[in-house]
């Protein structure tokens, strides 16, 4: 491959078979990675997150409903030991 240098761009070439752009400077490519891992980790935070608060809001929906059986008069779990 041969590489041509970008002008006014000293970390930059272009690569002469497939026209693209390449930055030569390692620590500002292994700078990306940090910050796209750093990312990734945020967002499955986040979604780890979403699921816990489905779960509690699954949690908190049975005890009300349970609550308002019991309110109710109704028959409820703890009646099926009877």
């Amino acid at each position: 491959m041969d590489y041509i240098k970008v002008q006014g761009h000293t970390n930059l070439v272009r690569d002469s078979q497939t026209n693209s752009i390449i930055n030569t400077n390692m620590s500002e490519y292994e700078g990306y990675l940090a910050r796209k891992k750093a990312k990734n980790q945020e967002v499955s935070k986040i979604e780890n997150l979403e699921h816990d608060v489905d779960g509690i809001k699954n949690d908190l929906n049975e005890i009300k409903s349970l609550l308002r059986s019991l309110i109710n008069g109704n028959e409820t779990w703890w009646d099926y030991s009877r």
